[in-house]
């Protein structure tokens, strides 16, 4: 996994190709406003959810404005949707901290651990070597192994916030990540009965090598309530590596940047821990303590769903034609292997650990 270091830094992302813009508010609030009508939309088809639509009507709605009002309208909310795009999703991971009880991971990710960082080693490995061979930006190929071999939106969301990516990479990434969970949720549960995994197993399966929520629980659960239960805790266990996975890229970034500067490496830990990871060890934390109650959970979740919204909203309207035409389709192609490495790597791990 290389991280190129002189692609944009964080505060060039998303500002536009003439950096003109009146500040954050009108982006922010424009964002915002796209994003609960894809919110809505998302509650009616779950499988989709909520993020994709908003990348879908971010980027429509920046067609549109830019035929009717012209290219200097969007321009305008430059900061707005550069800020949504970085500060809202690090908002958005604080929050998801907040349904992670750390109870709940120590009883099932004793089982599942070992399968769970094999497949995400597998997930990482295959897309820095295949995305090689594809001739896939670093960048996209690092959002593609981390959202599949981790928690698909989230993971991407969080690697994104720490990594000097692009929109158009941040967009692809969602984009496979979402039509390999479509295909997941279709094709899983008969596999399964093909296979003749029993519940537990499937609930494994399905929460290691399916990354969004929405489309764990339509897999696992079509398979069995047992299967379900299972397969959520797995897919919570999952995103616990978020915090690992961000320092080890908040690393080697420095790393890179150093050797390319001809500079020393050495930092120290605290300039290298992102606040929101701090930020989400605290939600994480406080959940399993008990200081968050219940009937918060849903509530906070739903406003990181939100947040993620708004964000992938802002991506949409920074999407360029050009860019998108220049990616190709290798984005796709290495999502696709990436996904069935974690996909087969999942079975082959619990077959091998005798789970199976």
């Amino acid at each position: 996994m290389v991280i190129d270091a002189t692609r944009q830094t964080p505060d060039q992302v998303g500002s536009g190709e003439t950096g003109r813009s009146s500040g954050p508010l009108p982006g922010l609030l424009l964002a915002i406003l796209v994003a609960i009508p894809a919110t809505v939309l998302g509650q009616f088809f779950p499988v989709i959810g909520g993020p994709i639509f908003g990348l879908a009507l971010g980027a429509g709605c920046a067609i549109l404005v830019r035929r009717i009002a012209g290219p200097k309208v969007v321009e305008h909310c430059a900061a707005g949707f550069a800020f949504a795009s970085k500060q809202v999703l690090k908002v958005s991971i604080v929050l998801l901290g907040t349904g992670l009880s750390l109870t709940q991971v120590l009883q099932v990710g004793t089982d599942s651990l070992p399968v769970m960082l094999g497949t995400l080693a597998v997930a990482l490995v295959v897309a820095a070597l295949l995305g090689r061979l594809l001739r896939v930006d670093s960048g996209s190929g690092t959002l593609i192994g981390v959202g599949t071999g981790i928690c698909g939106a989230s993971a991407i969301a969080a690697a994104s916030s720490v990594l000097p990516v692009r929109q158009v990479q941040i967009a692809y990434a969602m984009a496979t990540i979402f039509l390999f969970n479509v295909v997941a949720v279709v094709v899983f549960p008969p596999l399964g009965h093909l296979f003749g995994l029993s519940e537990t197993a499937f609930g494994v399966w399905s929460g290691t090598a399916i990354n969004d929520t929405s489309s764990v629980v339509a897999a696992a659960y079509t398979y069995g309530a047992e299967a379900g239960d299972h397969a959520v805790i797995v897919k919570l266990t999952r995103s616990l590596m978020i915090i690992p996975i961000c320092l080890a890229l908040v690393v080697w970034q420095r790393k890179s940047a150093a050797r390319a500067a001809g500079e020393p490496a050495g930092t120290s830990w605290w300039r290298i821990v992102p606040l929101f990871i701090l930020g989400f060890l605290a939600a994480s934390a406080a959940r399993t303590l008990g200081l968050i109650p219940d009937s918060f959970v849903d509530p906070l979740s739903w406003a990181a769903t939100f947040c993620i919204t708004v964000a992938l909203t802002a991506i949409g309207f920074s999407l360029r034609a050009s860019a998108i035409r220049q990616a190709g389709p290798r984005p796709l192609l290495l999502g696709l292997f990436v996904w069935l490495a974690v996909a087969v790597s999942s079975l082959g791990l619990q077959a091998a650990f005798g789970q199976l």
